[in-house]
């Protein structure tokens, strides 16, 4: 499995729009065998948490005009089958023709990101890690 993280740079005063481009990705990534985690948009709200609060001095307040989206397909294979037959739909033709009508994002960036378990297994931990795990359950 791997998960596509796309980073928005959207126009403020077109979140309408950028929402149904939004809604229609997300339907689209399923019809074709993606799981979609969501789209997450800018917050405007003041009663949100402060981002330095886990290391003062590091974190801080990013650009109110971003955008990001996570979606993952289980294979290589499956994606490639989506990216083929996406590009045929008529919602895509839709929502790429809306996009170009509404410009409600300048710019994307992509990245594909494998997950981390929580716990991992004995396959994916490092010997280092695998020597901590036999000396503890050893008692050393």
């Amino acid at each position: 499995m791997f998960t596509c993280f796309i980073r928005y740079v959207v126009d403020p005063d077109k979140m309408n729009e950028f929402e149904e481009y939004a809604r229609t990705w997300i339907s689209l990534i399923e019809k074709y065998g993606g799981v979609h985690h969501g789209y997450f948009l800018p917050s405007t709200s003041n009663d949100l948490p402060n981002p330095s609060f886990s290391f003062p001095g590091i974190g801080k307040n990013g650009p109110d005009n971003i955008a990001v989206a996570l979606f993952s397909f289980s294979t290589l294979e499956k994606y490639e089958a989506y990216k083929r037959e996406v590009s045929k739909d008529e919602e895509c033709k839709y929502i790429s023709a809306r996009f170009n009508e509404t410009k409600c994002f300048s710019s994307y960036e992509r990245n594909f990101l494998k997950p981390i378990s929580p716990g991992g297994n004995a396959e994916s931990l490092s010997k280092r890690q695998k020597s901590k795990i036999s000396a503890k359950q050893l008692g050393r």
